[in-house]
């Protein structure tokens, strides 16, 4: 069992990572709501509420389609008919969607409690459970309700990942490709040497517990610089405004990993016209999403100007312009930088 520590100050916690961890927990004082979706549900609600100590389970349908700010509702409602106050807490036990939807459901119920994230999934174990960004879908845009609300802890047992559909995993390597990218020259190096390990023969004992150990200590790092994401914490959101808009357009049935990996893609042809990155790094990008099975070219039939436009219903945009992460060399990402509707048309349609 090894501990990583997001140093934020008072809201300062450790990211727990082991294998068949949940029973070795000491537990906390104070009643506990666990929160998890349908298929989770089936899965692990029994083992993870013993190892909580509590009989208190709230599920909702699996899927992006229940990420409404009226799920969140429904949590604190719950928690309220139960009589639940301010010590009282919530676990996410789940993917991203679920760890969102409980995060923003502690950050406005009786005005803020705590809550853990126990990730069930590859994906939120190396990204959306570390960080605090929590919220809602809404039908004008991906995340645009919600609220920067740490959790008390983060608690990752590699044991979920061996359930996982390859469909499920890939999502996980997408967010995986995406920090090695931005942050991280070397574990691009490594992903790039052994791509059997991560998803053709995936090794859960070594290899995987090894990368989101990385993966975590890289984010907590930026975490800790820029809680609320007034600077570089923005390097994070890479491939995302690009990806975000397939997502959007799909009416998120689209799998958040393969909206990233497309976005990735246009994402690094956009800096090739802008004159930031090489064609060599585009081309290394491009066959490392190759070999994962994920995809460089848009994952549908969208029309280029409707993808733009939806670019533009992002919520990191200002002042009516687009903004998006590029990178000028694998490991060394850059601030958001503006680009004008014509730049953003020929990137899609370069992975058209």
């Amino acid at each position: 069992m090894e501990k990583i520590r997001v140093e934020l100050g008072e809201r300062s916690y450790d990211i727990t990572i082991g294998n068949k961890i949940l029973s070795r927990l000491e537990r906390e004082a104070g009643r506990t709501l666990l929160v998890t979706d349908s298929t989770v549900k089936k899965l692990y609600a029994r083992e993870i509420a013993s190892a909580l100590g509590t009989e208190h389970v709230f599920s909702f349908p699996a899927g992006e389609s229940s990420k409404r700010p009226e799920t969140s509702l429904d949590i604190c409602r719950t928690a309220a008919r139960l009589n639940f106050d301010r010590k009282c807490r919530f676990a996410a036990a789940g993917g991203g969607v679920t760890g969102d939807l409980t995060g923003f459901a502690a950050a406005i119920y009786m005005r803020g409690i705590e809550f853990i994230q126990i990730p069930t999934t590859l994906l939120a174990a190396v990204d959306s459970s570390v960080g605090g960004k929590t919220g809602a879908d809404i039908p004008e845009g991906k995340n645009l309700i919600g609220a920067f609300h740490q959790p008390s802890a983060v608690v990752i047992d590699t044991a979920f990942l061996a359930t996982l559909p390859p469909a499920e995993l890939k999502n996980g390597l997408a967010e995986i490709v995406k920090t090695a990218v931005i942050l991280d020259g070397q574990l691009f190096e490594q992903l790039e040497r052994d791509p059997e390990s991560l998803f053709q023969k995936p090794d859960f004992e070594k290899t995987y517990p090894q990368i989101i150990r990385r993966c975590c200590e890289l984010k907590g790092m930026i975490v800790s610089e820029d809680e609320c994401e007034k600077g570089r914490r923005a390097i994070l959101n890479y491939g995302h405004t690009f990806g975000h808009a397939v997502e959007l357009l799909s009416d998120y049935t689209l799998p958040h990993g393969q909206a990233v990996a497309a976005g990735m893609a246009a994402a690094g042809e956009l800096a090739v016209m802008l004159g930031v990155w090489s064609k060599e790094c585009v081309r290394r990008q491009k066959a490392l999403l190759n070999m994962l099975e994920l995809p460089v070219k848009i994952p549908g039939k969208y029309n280029t100007c409707d993808l733009v436009a939806a670019m533009r219903r992002d919520k990191k945009n200002l002042n009516g312009r687009t903004r998006v992460v590029l990178c000028s060399d694998i490991g060394c990402a850059q601030l958001p930088v503006e680009a004008d509707e014509k730049d953003l048309t020929e990137a899609w349609e370069r992975i058209r």
